[in-house]
């Protein structure tokens, strides 16, 4: 699957996307593996990925959701959901809706998670 096929006509998911890609590239190489469910940015693991929740909840607001992989619980507000699915082991769920919010805080959690996946 392409990028172009799992966004299909989801411009504004798309343009999200690409502000997540600019702000990774920024940071260093990864490579982005696409899947029906979702786009993941990997080193030697994955370490942030993006999805649509229209794909899953039904109509949304929320174009895409970067979920990034940590190895603590970040108590920001900007989160929408931390999960542990192992011990030690953190997801945390941000919902994007404009290219702004892809920022400096959003960049220090992708650098964090790419250092992890090395």
């Amino acid at each position: 699957m392409t990028l172009d096929d799992f966004f299909g006509d989801h411009d504004d998911s798309r343009r999200l996307f690409e502000a997540v890609r600019a702000c990774v590239e920024s940071i260093g190489d990864a490579e982005i593996r696409v899947s029906t469910s979702q786009v993941g940015f990997y080193r030697r693991t994955g370490f942030a990925y993006v999805w649509m929740p229209g794909q899953y909840l039904g109509e949304t607001d929320v174009p895409l959701v970067l979920t990034v992989a940590l190895r603590h619980r970040d108590t920001s507000p900007r989160w929408k959901e931390v999960v542990e699915p192992a011990p030690g082991r953190f997801t945390h769920h941000l919902e994007l809706r404009s290219p702004d919010e892809v920022d400096a805080e959003v960049r220090d959690w992708l650098a964090e998670a790419r250092a992890l996946a090395e």
